[in-house]
């Protein structure tokens, strides 16, 4: 879905900025309660991390940081030649109690979010209805959170 309010903005060269966003989150709610990893990345090079484990009374952790960039621009290349923004989660398997992951982007005028159950294993994707989309997903959110 399209956003159609997002503009590219003038960079310091004068070129045109075009939007980013990608968010990856994997989560589920256990025995110690709602336990997560998420990271962000933004266009203008900010980047958050939280990571939350209840396990042995651990706290949420929050990070905010900036990257530069090169990171911005390698992150991108990542989605570009991962073609992961042609992909469709529909024959995906849908979220369960046993937990989530989620991949949000967004790149110029493109937007996905994509939301399906934790995969356990590279024998998951094989067995799944669409082994070559979940694989693209699987790897491009791997690089993604390096």
């Amino acid at each position: 879905m399209a956003d159609d309010n997002a503009r590219p903005e003038p960079n310091l060269n004068g070129h045109q900025r075009e939007s980013f966003y990608l968010r990856y989150y994997s989560g589920h709610n256990g025995r110690f309660g709602h336990e997560f990893l998420e990271f962000d990345f933004l266009d203008d090079g900010t980047a958050r991390y939280a990571n939350n484990s209840n396990y042995r009374d651990d706290t949420l952790i929050q990070k905010e940081f900036c990257v530069g960039p090169l990171v911005i621009e390698a992150l991108k290349q990542i989605v570009r030649e991962s073609e992961i923004l042609k992909e469709d989660d529909s024959r995906w398997p849908p979220r369960s109690r046993e937990g989530r992951q989620e991949l949000e982007v967004r790149l110029g005028q493109e937007h996905i979010n994509f939301e399906l159950d934790k995969i356990g294993s590279l024998t998951d994707i094989q067995e799944s209805d669409d082994p070559e989309g979940l694989r693209v997903f699987y790897y491009t959110s791997y690089l993604a959170t390096l």
